[in-house]
């Protein structure tokens, strides 16, 4: 796995950190239509993940714009509904700007 090939500062993170729950109906499938999707986007500028106990994915976007309207994604909107109803304990979104990486 590569690290994201972002642009030079500015652009924004959107850091989602989260523990799943042991229900994993559907999971794998929903988040590769996602991966699949998110990559469509506008603003859309690449993304990292890991997981062990605590997954973290970092997804790298041009402006808040294309964050906000990445929400407004039906498909995601789905994807989050089943996250907090059936995949996950517990998780957090964070939004950054970055304004230098070296």
């Amino acid at each position: 796995m590569e690290f994201a090939n972002t642009p030079k500062p500015p652009y924004y993170a959107v850091i989602f950190s989260s523990v799943r729950s042991k229900d994993d109906n559907g999971y794998n499938d929903m988040s590769d239509q996602i991966e699949a999707l998110v990559k469509q986007q506008p603003g859309y500028l690449g993304m990292e993940s890991a997981r062990n106990e605590i997954g973290i994915t970092v997804c790298y976007w041009k402006d808040m714009e294309s964050i906000i309207n990445w929400s407004k994604d039906l498909k995601h909107q789905e994807a989050k509904h089943k996250g907090k109803a059936f995949w996950y304990e517990s998780y957090k979104v964070r939004i950054s700007k970055v304004e230098m990486e070296y």
